[in-house]
């Protein structure tokens, strides 16, 4: 992975290899970004220029028997930790990162912007819960006590330090604070809040923006023959979350836009009855769709709010849409959508906790339609 294989993100690109260029690279660092973000892609970049032989004033060079190795994910200075779980063969506590390296480079040559729920699918764990277990402290202690191989900086790159086991998390913060010379920690997070403030307070954060619609747009032109106006609705479906448009141009699902559509109908129709049935189903379809129907929710409400004020420059509303935001605007007025709003992203917290689904989605149902039947 090179930085010219990440769409976009120019001034991200650049400050990495300003810090590089001055010596200034920071021992640990922290890539925030949202699901569907170029985090982790940025950091296997970012590892990339490190120990590249040859690099430019812009990338690396991508011949150097390193940049090859790099692109192989087999870089013998670049190590991996990642959330695994039980297998037949291995424990829970037995099952590091280090078990599963060939199936993680699989994973990462298909697509660097999946999420946990992608890796655990192609590794086969299904609905397993997915960590970072207490044994993986010790390989890396164990594996940056050796000297770098062949190249100048040995990197530990950790993807989804969130997930991590507690004491894991504890058995790190001595190495981290002080690693030994050249070397570098990437640790690759979708949720900073969820880190522990020993870790936060050891690393500098640096914040990777989502993809613009156009960047979205670029790759989906290239990887499919698509329509552009089927592109458009992609991308703003998508909101700058690559993961989600790829997902879409390869059959996945993107029927949360319409569901919500029709869940905004029933609400304000007030029909009970297929409020219950529509809240049956919300619980069957998992916890992804769950949690992307209330972001879905949360781009409506914001879109609407734009509605009639000269907004064309912040407005991501393709020509598709307008239709709807209009009619969506004349009953859910900005006093409503105050009231409306914060609700999404509480039933949004709850789901991600496992709260039970169909009562949460029936009692914000009816919460909605109560606000949207209510005199302005």
């Amino acid at each position: 992975m090179r930085f010219q294989d990440i769409p976009g993100l120019e001034t991200t690109k650049n400050q990495l290899i300003e810090a590089v260029k001055g010596n200034h690279v920071a021992h640990a660092q922290l890539f925030v970004g949202a699901e569907g973000s170029a985090n982790l892609a940025m950091a296997l970049a970012f590892s990339t220029y490190l120990n590249c032989e040859a690099p430019t004033d812009s990338d690396a060079c991508g011949t150097c028997p390193s940049c090859v190795k790099n692109s192989k994910y087999i870089h013998p200075d670049v190590n991996f930790i990642f959330p695994s779980a039980a297998t037949p063969k291995f424990k829970r506590e037995d099952a590091t990162s280090d078990k599963f390296l060939v199936e993680w480079r699989s994973f990462l040559a298909q697509t660097p912007y999946g999420n946990v729920a992608d890796w655990s699918n192609h590794f086969g764990w299904e609905n397993k819960l997915l960590m970072i277990p207490r044994q993986e402290s010790r390989n890396i202690v164990r594996a940056l006590s050796l000297k770098s191989f062949e190249g100048k900086y040995k990197v530990m790159i950790i993807w989804q330090p969130e997930l991590m086991n507690a004491n894991a998390a504890n058995g790190i913060l001595k190495i981290l604070e002080e690693p030994p010379e050249n070397t570098i920690f990437l640790l690759v997070s979708n949720d900073s809040n969820k880190l522990l403030t020993t870790i936060l307070s050891r690393a500098q954060q640096l914040r990777v923006p989502s993809f613009d619609d156009e960047d979205v747009k670029s790759v989906l032109t290239e990887k499919s023959e698509l329509s552009s106006d089927e592109i458009d609705q992609i991308a703003y479906r998508a909101n700058g979350n690559l993961r989600k448009a790829l997902s879409e141009i390869d059959g996945g699902s993107n029927d949360a836009n319409d569901y919500f559509k029709d869940w905004m109908r029933q609400c304000f129709t007030f029909n009970f009855e297929n409020l219950i049935k529509q809240a049956d189903d919300f619980q069957k379809r998992g916890k992804e769709f769950q949690v992307g129907l209330m972001g879905v929710a949360s781009n409506y409400m914001r879109e609407t709010l734009l509605t009639g004020v000269d907004a064309t420059n912040i407005s991501r509303l393709p020509a598709q849409e307008k239709g709807f935001i209009d009619k969506f605007a004349s009953v859910f007025v900005p006093e409503k959508i105050a009231k409306i709003s914060p609700q999404f992203d509480e039933a949004q917290y709850h789901i991600e906790r496992n709260a039970n689904p169909k009562i949460l989605f029936l009692d914000l149902s009816l919460s909605i339609a109560q606000i949207a039947r209510a005199k302005s």
